[in-house]
């Protein structure tokens, strides 16, 4: 009966063959082989529980037999049990140690378990015994890719691949780890010919749509990762990429609704809801971004990328003490993360009243990740005869952003008879902007698909002179590139007046009043000074126009201040407290976004003795209707001890003058430095009581703020800040002196 019942389950007709085994082993309890070979049929119907409870009577009657403690570890490897597998599969090599099936299987559990060092032997003992074995090749293959030898891994697969072409999935795994190397042409062609073989493979189009997206072509992506989601419609994996596409071509609606359908599939799925919580900080959407994030950490409390992204909610809601603990969690979390270290080292630009603290950071992370690949070849003298010199930029901000109210003057102005400016962009949404700058540029490279070591051949390749980071480390800036040292003099500029850390950057930009004598100490860079200002501002529109003083007709002040609630600091408050209590009647006007966070910020004002009457706020908008909200201000508010920058600068061209504490970073000199070429150092407060005092005398002086209002917009129209030949030759200048002098 035994053989009949064997018969049938070979045959496929596992019904008839579980009656039979049954009858079996209702005549004999200890039949081995009927318990074995039911066990086996079991794990085939998806019983592993059964099967296991079947084997393992078989295996513990007859612990010698090799077939059994194989069949043992099958079953314990369908119930994820790792580790008893492996040991399963290693009894099963003490009898058998030429069993090529057995090591391979035990590479798997032990892969499977994360011991990834272990899994690559057992898969090298197969190959030992059967050089040409398309599995141990594939299986060692990608192992190593997650161990990091992709060369290697690449090798092996290809040679899978070659061995076995029908299994399409080792074919799947080297166009994998060619997107890994980033190799994504190679990665296209190996994958676009198993979608032609078989085009019903959900992977394969996963995995093509990988390699269009990693080329920079979007839409082809799109297209695949939809076929992976209509082929498999619970695939994860493939509609969450499908939303990152979507969220990388600004449709932010189809983005979320694939992040959304990722997660019906797959409730828990990490990856999704991070990236969700992302768009919708995106979106300004903070209270739901946070929450999204927070359900991430409840699944996954030791997710790093997590932890980083609600620190940049939480930064960008003023709550800077939670941000800088949590992005020091993730880089706890996972320490060779060079953006997060650099998210804690920008965040501290919010907070510190001092320099060294944000030194210190930027000193760590220069010694974490950017000493290690400072090459050993120095970077070649830049000749100094005369010649048109190569300017290189590096920014993802060629676009609508701030950036580009200071970098179109100077591009405007550059003198290309002497200069040949080189931009290399890693903007993601290239938009108006972005094409505007391109048409000042004589070279313009979309560098976005490129990873570092890749973007500082392209660099060296060119022969820049001098190359200037645009962005520091603030978000998508590449500072790993200038860590590698492509060009002989390298610049930090315009992200922020302060320090990078970086020993391979050689030098800063700044101005008098940003870095007064003695504040050198402050940075590893040496400093430049401009003869008048680290910044040169266009608004970029003539529109609107400024109004008359809105005190004027409602017979109260309003102070304002429209910078981001991440400078909205307890000091910046008790500033603005002292000053709203001496002038009771006095109103104020803040952007912020509803939710919890403006909840929050009313509570401290409340501590402030500000009445949740007198403060009104606005939310983020475009940038026109940003301007117009100055019409409802009076006069402005600085932060501390981050001032603001573009925003004061805004503020000064719609008329309203802002009081500015200083103080003793560069980040919180700006508003003197501004203030200062505009001819109203008199608003620029050394102390607290100073502050308060200067801006109470001010909002006590309805005339002379009205005054002001008309002149203002003229003032600085007539000043350096606007002077834009005159800063490009500045900056011109700036580039010679320090080709001088490395």
């Amino acid at each position: 009966m035994l053989a009949t019942a064997t018969a049938q389950h070979r045959a496929g007709n596992l019904a008839a063959a579980r009656r039979l085994y049954a009858e079996v082993l209702a005549a004999d309890p200890a039949h081995t082989l009927a318990l074995f070979r039911s066990g086996l049929l079991e794990l085939q119907s998806r019983h592993p529980q059964a099967a296991l409870d079947l084997i393992t009577q078989a295996a513990a009657a007859a612990p010698a037999d090799a077939r059994f403690q194989f069949g043992l570890g099958q079953a314990l490897q369908a119930l994820d049990r790792w580790q008893d597998a492996a040991a399963a599969y290693r009894r099963v090599l003490r009898s058998d140690p030429d069993s090529v099936d057995a090591h391979i299987a035990l590479g798997v559990a032990l892969q499977r378990a994360g011991q990834l060092a272990q899994a690559a032997a057992a898969y090298r003992n197969a190959l030992a015994l059967q050089p040409h074995d398309a599995a141990a090749s594939a299986n060692l293959g990608t192992v190593l890719r997650e161990m990091g030898d992709i060369d290697q891994a690449i090798e092996l697969l290809r040679a899978a691949a070659n061995l076995d072409p029908a299994t399409a999935s080792h074919a799947v795994n080297l166009g994998i780890a060619l997107c890994q190397r980033r190799d994504f042409r190679a990665a296209e062609s190996v994958l676009r010919e198993t979608r032609a073989r078989e085009p019903a493979h959900a992977e394969a189009a996963f995995n093509l749509g990988n390699a269009l997206r990693g080329l920079g072509r979007q839409r082809a992506a799109l297209e695949q990762y939809r076929h992976a989601a209509a082929l498999r419609p619970d695939y994860a994996d493939a509609l969450n990429n499908l939303g990152n596409t979507h969220k990388e071509l600004g449709d932010f609606s189809a983005a979320m609704a694939a992040f959304e359908a990722a997660l019906l599939a797959r409730p828990d799925y990490v990856l999704a809801l991070n990236n969700l919580g992302c768009l919708l900080r995106t979106l300004g959407r903070s209270d739901e971004a946070e929450a999204m994030l927070r359900r991430g950490l409840a699944v996954d409390p030791k997710h790093a990328a997590l932890h980083d992204n609600l620190g940049n909610v939480l930064k960008d809601a003023g709550a800077l003490d939670e941000a800088i603990a949590c992005f020091r969690k993730a880089l706890e979390l996972d320490p060779d993360n060079a953006a997060t270290h650099s998210n804690l080292a920008y965040a501290l630009n919010f907070k510190s009243l001092e320099a060294r603290p944000i030194l210190d950071e930027c000193l760590r992370w220069n010694a974490r990740f950017a000493a290690p690949l400072r090459p050993l070849d120095a970077a070649r003298r830049p000749d100094v005869s005369p010649r048109r010199l190569k300017l290189g930029y590096v920014s993802a901000d060629f676009r609508n952003h701030c950036q580009s109210l200071f970098t179109l003057p100077l591009f405007a102005h550059h003198d290309h008879g002497a200069f040949e400016v080189f931009c290399y962009s890693s903007v993601e949404r290239p938009d108006e902007y972005t094409r505007r700058i391109e048409g000042f540029a004589d070279v313009w490279r979309d560098v976005r698909p490129l990873d570092d070591a890749a973007l500082f051949e392209v660099i060296r390749g060119d022969h820049i002179d001098v190359l200037v980071d645009l962005t520091m480390h603030m978000a998508n800036g590449r500072p790993l590139v200038f860590a590698r040292k492509p060009a002989p003099v390298q610049i930090a500029w315009l992200a922020y007046p302060g320090t990078t850390g970086i020993g391979a950057i050689d030098y800063r930009l700044s101005d008098p009043r940003l870095d007064p004598p003695g504040f050198d100490s402050h940075y590893s860079e040496r400093t430049l000074r401009l003869a008048d200002s680290f910044w040169c501002y266009d608004p970029l529109a003539d529109q609107p126009d400024v109004n008359p003083l809105p005190a004027l007709e409602r017979g109260y002040l309003t102070f304002g201040c429209l910078n981001n609630p991440g400078k909205l600091t307890q000091n910046t408050l008790q500033l603005w407290g002292a000053a709203m209590r001496a002038l009771p009647d006095a109103k104020l006007l803040l952007m912020a976004p509803p939710g919890r966070h403006r909840r929050q910020l009313l509570q401290r004002l409340g501590e402030q003795e500000i009445a949740e009457e007198r403060i009104r706020f606005v939310e983020f908008r475009p940038r026109a209707e940003y301007l117009r909200s100055y019409h409802d201000i009076d006069l402005g508010l600085d932060t501390f001890p981050y001032n603001g920058h573009t925003t004061s600068l805004d503020s000064l061209w719609m008329g309203v003058p802002v009081v500015t504490r200083v103080g003793r970073t560069s980040v919180g000199r700006g508003g003197l430095s501004q203030l200062f070429q505009v001819g109203l150092s008199g608003l620029a407060a050394d102390s607290d009581a100073d502050f308060v005092s200067t801006a109470v005398a001010w909002g006590r002086d309805i005339p002379r703020l009205a005054a002001l209002r008309q002149q203002l917009r003229a003032r600085l129209e007539r000043s350096p800040l606007m002077d834009a030949a005159r800063f490009a030759a500045g900056i011109e200048n700036a580039y010679r002196r320090a080709i001088e002098g490395s």
